[in-house]
């Protein structure tokens, strides 16, 4: 069945229509209502370049290069060269769903109406989106100030023919691709290539598909710290939502109710209401809701940060055009991606911390005077090493993560002769956040595994009906591990529930519980 078309209302995408372009690649329809906007900002622009004026972007050089004026006759060049010479990104390619996301999100900035560009431009960007062409655009070379020019440059040479597009993972010439889908290469008018490549389009998509990446192993990571509980015969007296409301953090809140619920109705947790000589659980335990839910209210900031900025309107300069046809273009600095920085740098962090107390409940759950479980969950210890050595790559993989949440928007090199004098570092700042997510994927993955084999030497005690049934899912893929055997394939089996919403679904499927993000 096909997909319905997804029309972009210009300043009013949710984080829902974010998703559906991330993860689909719907059709995408602009709303018919912008076209009046981007047809009197363009005739500001036609006006200022056929006029006396200089104006910066539309018959000036660029950057330190401002106060050189370019004469009527090579507009058109002027930005066609800036195109070619601002395409200087290194690396890998950018994902098919980042690049998707830049080309929605340049199309929707410039539709707004305050960038000066003929609507053929827009109706380009939406073109290349519908016809599955993802543009080639190396993925390093942007320092989040000024735009993120080298890869949006890289996108916006494919649309004029003369860049590459990615094609079953291999580099072909843009101008072949856009002969085959029937798109006629973009020729750009004074101002459009600055409009293009100026913006925060890139380091923004980045960020959101961290955030949409992280959204199931967030709440994979809720389900089997749930699971690690009932293996360590934990208490759920830390989940009471008084102790919750009293402090009164939203995220700690969610939490504790989503700890509740996958705990309800668990025989593990009654079969030790009485005769439990344990005063206290350790903090990896009995803090969950503090610490997750602490991360949780910062990746809810940061998705109310990112759809304010897909709307935004991030070139220079703007366009204001009046009701009577005048207009003005005015100078700023809306494409500084300080915004999108600080946002992404609070993912890491909180990225980071979900693998950290995952790494400790591992640790808790291998050390026999703390779980009162088998020393490193084998049976026979010493014969065998159990998970000794599977906590060690958790371990590393939270060291890693705390090197990697180092916050990137507290750098800056100038750049452009210092014209361009702070800078954001957004673009790695969003850009870092994935191998993180890698890392802490993994951390989860062991400690789904540890937690099962903690809960098989339970039997027959049962857990909750939600964590029985992760525990079988994690069994049709994972065999117990009585004794040793090589436990990589296993590891990458579990994270891959991890990643894959599998055990997301688990926990979607509890009634009466609040969603994870909340939509902007």
């Amino acid at each position: 069945m096909q997909m319905p078309a997804l029309t972009l209302t210009p300043g009013r995408l949710s984080l829902a229509d974010l998703q559906l372009i991330h993860d689909s690649a719907p059709e995408l329809l602009l709303d018919p209502s912008a076209q009046a906007g981007v047809d009197a900002s363009a005739a500001v622009v036609r006006r200022a370049a056929h006029g006396s004026e200089a104006v910066y972007g539309v018959n000036t050089g660029f950057g330190k290069l401002a106060s050189t004026r370019i004469g009527e006759a090579a507009l058109e060049t002027l930005q066609l060269n800036l195109i070619r010479s601002h395409c200087v990104g290194v690396g890998e390619p950018l994902s098919p769903p980042v690049v998707r996301l830049m080309l929605a999100l340049k199309a929707a900035s410039l539709a707004r109406g305050f960038s000066g560009v003929r609507r053929v431009v827009i109706d380009s960007l939406l073109a290349v989106h519908n016809a599955g062409l993802i543009p080639y655009v190396p993925r390093q070379g942007s320092v989040g100030a000024s735009g993120d020019l080298a890869p949006l440059a890289h996108m916006s040479l494919a649309l004029i023919g003369e860049g590459e597009m990615l094609q079953d993972g291999q580099r072909v010439p843009a101008a072949a691709a856009l002969q085959r889908a029937g798109i006629a290469p973009l020729k750009l008018a004074a101002k459009e290539g600055l409009a293009l490549i100026n913006g925060t389009q890139t380091s923004t998509a980045l960020a959101l598909h961290a955030l949409l990446t992280f959204e199931p192993v967030l709440e994979a990571a809720l389900v089997i710290g749930a699971l690690t509980v009932d293996a360590a015969r934990g208490s759920d007296g830390p989940f009471d939502p008084r102790i919750h409301l009293l402090r009164g953090q939203p995220g700690q809140i969610d939490v504790a109710q989503y700890y509740r619920a996958l705990l309800a109705g668990s025989e593990v947790r009654r079969s030790h209401l009485t005769g439990d000589d344990r005063v206290q659980d350790p903090y990896s335990l009995r803090c969950q809701p503090q610490v997750v839910g602490a991360c949780l209210d910062q990746l809810r900031h940061a998705a109310l940060v990112l759809v304010r900025e897909a709307n935004a309107v991030t070139d220079n300069p703007l366009v204001f055009a009046e009701a009577d046809g005048s207009g003005q273009l005015v100078s700023g600095g809306n494409f500084h991606a300080e915004p999108v920085a600080l946002a992404a740098d609070a993912c890491a962090v909180a990225i980071a911390e979900v693998g950290a107390i995952a790494e400790r409940r591992i640790a808790m759950l291998i050390d026999s005077s703390v779980s009162r479980l088998p020393p490193f969950l084998s049976a026979e210890p010493g014969l065998n090493s159990g998970f000794m050595i599977a906590h060690v790559t958790a371990a590393s993989l939270a060291s890693e993560n705390k090197s990697l949440a180092h916050p990137a928007s507290v750098d800056s090199l100038p750049t452009s002769a210092n014209q361009e004098d702070h800078v954001s570092m957004a673009t790695f700042a969003a850009r870092r956040l994935q191998p993180m997510i890698h890392n802490t994927a993994h951390i989860l993955g062991i400690e789904c595994l540890a937690a099962a084999q903690g809960l098989d030497f339970l039997r027959p005690l049962t857990s909750s009906p939600a964590l029985e049934a992760v525990h079988a899912l994690l069994r049709k893929r994972c065999a117990a591990m009585p004794t040793d055997r090589m436990i990589a394939p296993d590891i990458e089996a579990a994270t891959a529930l991890v990643r894959d919403g599998s055990l997301a679904r688990i926990l979607r499927s509890l009634p009466a519980l609040p969603t994870l993000w909340i939509p902007a």
